[in-house]
């Protein structure tokens, strides 16, 4: 097949996955509320950054007086790059119906297909809210061809990017499928990387900008050629600079690069997708069993506990089924630079509160938000067993439990060492126990309500994850019910609780709402369970 053909048949692939793509959100309820709230929380933000973009467009007089504009379209290209490395390695590595399409058109006709339907995903998530940013901009400076000249810079750079950012994820691809150990190690390192830079941002974002360490290096990383090229989409405008050779330069390097970058992409995708995948240990493997399943003490006193321990192994052997909890991470990261700017009295204090939260979350969080999901492979099993519902729920909720349980123990005994006085740790650490089990219970029955079968590739990997709407709900409920408790306990302890007949009530009605709302939950998924049959 010729270039002409395969761009052709690309273009109409790239249109079916989109629409696939636009087809599967609008035929699920579930992931429509879920738009519908991310739609919400981003669009309020957008809406404050808004009038920021138009006061930025009075006010800019060049293109070097915008703030960090250098800097930041330097970053541009890197971003894009590894962003695009990241959706083909959580998304794109491969294709729906893969040996059909395969051996319909050519493999450079599904890249680019591949390629197309991304873009236009991030252009319906990114590009909207980026559009309307700068048409806002262009307004203040007085200008809106600036729309026109932007979207005509951004194209070649877009894809540019994205056949190069596709090339070396397949590229990443193929060494994880070569290498099992790499691919694990690339795991736990993302994973750590990942928690490092939200926890360091939170610790020394706020003191670089503060002190002023961040402007001697602004400079060091502007790339001059590339900024200039950028600086083409001012055209026609008040702030517009010259033509530059540098900013031609870089245009035809694009322009250049791109077709590169697609053959290099097809030819590391026509690898990836036509080589078998080595089994040479499969017989070794399926001969040795590695063990692990022999509960140990407490966990062989009831079946329910020997269920949570085989819960526990597969969560250690199948660790992506536990990437949802990366969520909290962006939540207890920004706690940092409060925990810092603490003083030596209350850091002891905000280290328990911190350890009680967090070992909470993770006692529903681990392994209670998709029950039914998670149990989807062992379903017929499971409803031919004479092992009864009730205490099928109680190994899931105490697989939860065992991970929580010692965070909330042991986190609040540590910050002794920090100044807290024992008394005051170990209140934390009794009222922490309850909110575990409180919050274990609540989410097997909210996991429940909504659960997830369909298994999603994220680094190779297929897994399983609970829904996005329920991992928000659970969060936001098990963290302010947390708080509340946490703040009662420190009042209590502490000697400063009144007991006017306001708090009485109030406090009553928490109590009611924890255990009627937890042990409600607990009961559904137990229903839940029942009423699934073999048909």
């Amino acid at each position: 097949m010729n270039l002409q053909q395969d761009v052709r048949h690309g273009f109409r692939i790239g249109r079916a996955e989109f629409v696939r793509s636009l087809r599967s959100y609008s035929g699920n309820t579930r992931r429509l509320v879920g738009l519908g709230i991310a739609v919400l929380f981003f669009g309020g933000n957008l809406l404050f950054a808004l009038p920021t973009a138009y006061l930025l467009g009075q006010t800019a007089r060049s293109v070097s007086a915008i703030p960090f504009f250098g800097p930041a379209v330097t970053a541009i290209p890197i971003v894009f790059v590894l962003l695009s490395m990241l959706r083909t390695l959580e998304r794109i590595g491969s294709i729906e119906a893969e040996e059909l399409v395969l051996t319909t058109v050519h493999p450079r006709a599904v890249v680019l297909g591949l390629i197309t339907a991304e873009i236009g995903r991030l252009l319906l998530w990114f590009g909207l809210p980026v559009g309307a940013f700068v048409a806002v901009f262009s307004l203040g400076l007085g200008s809106p061809l600036l729309l026109i000249t932007g979207g005509i810079v951004a194209l070649p750079l877009i894809c540019c990017t994205a056949v190069w950012g596709y090339a070396c994820g397949t590229g990443v691809l193929r060494l994880l499928r070569r290498l099992p150990g790499v691919h694990r190690l690339l795991k736990v390192g993302g994973i750590i990387a990942l928690i490092g830079f939200v926890v360091v941002s939170q610790f020394v974002g706020q003191y670089v900008v503060e002190v002023g360490l961040l402007h001697p290096y602004l400079s060091t990383f502007t790339f001059d050629p590339f900024v200039e090229y950028t600086a083409l989409a001012f055209v026609g405008t008040q702030i517009a600079q010259p033509l530059s050779i540098h900013s031609v330069v870089v245009f035809g390097a694009l322009i250049a690069l791109t077709p590169v970058g697609l053959v290099v992409a097809t030819r590391q995708a026509s690898i990836l997708w036509f080589t078998e995948e080595s089994n040479r240990n499969t017989s070794t493997r399926a001969r040795t069993s590695s063990g692990g399943f022999t509960a140990p003490q407490p966990f062989t006193r009831a079946k329910a506990g020997r269920i949570a321990w085989g819960i526990l192994v597969r969560g250690r052997r199948h660790p992506q089924e536990l990437s949802h909890l990366l969520m909290v991470v962006f939540f207890i990261g920004p706690l940092g630079t409060t925990v810092v700017q603490a003083s030596n009295d209350a850091i002891g204090l905000l280290l328990a509160g911190t350890g009680v939260g967090l070992g909470t979350y993770l006692a529903g969080a681990s392994f209670g938000l998709n029950p039914l999901g998670d149990d989807r492979p062992q379903l017929p099993l499971l409803l031919l067993t004479e092992t009864t519902p009730r205490t099928i729920v109680r190994g899931r909720l105490l697989a939860g439990v065992a991970v929580g349980l010692p965070v909330v123990v042991l986190v609040p005994l540590v910050s002794i060492l920090l100044g807290t006085r024992p008394s005051y740790a170990a209140a934390f650490a009794v009222v922490g126990i309850g909110l575990c089990l409180a919050a274990g219970m609540f989410a097997v029955g909210i996991g429940s309500a909504y659960p997830i079968y369909e298994e999603r590739e994220f680094w190779g990997s297929e897994s399983v994850v609970p829904s996005t709407l329920v991992m928000l709900g659970y969060l936001f409920v098990i963290s302010g019910g947390t708080v509340l408790g946490l703040v009662v306990t420190w009042f209590a302890v502490t000697g400063n609780l009144v007991l006017t007949p306001v708090f009485l009530v109030g406090f009553t009605v928490y109590l009611l709402l924890t255990v009627g709302v937890s042990y409600g939950s607990y009961r559904y998924a137990i229903w839940r369970y029942r009423q699934y049959t073999l048909n």
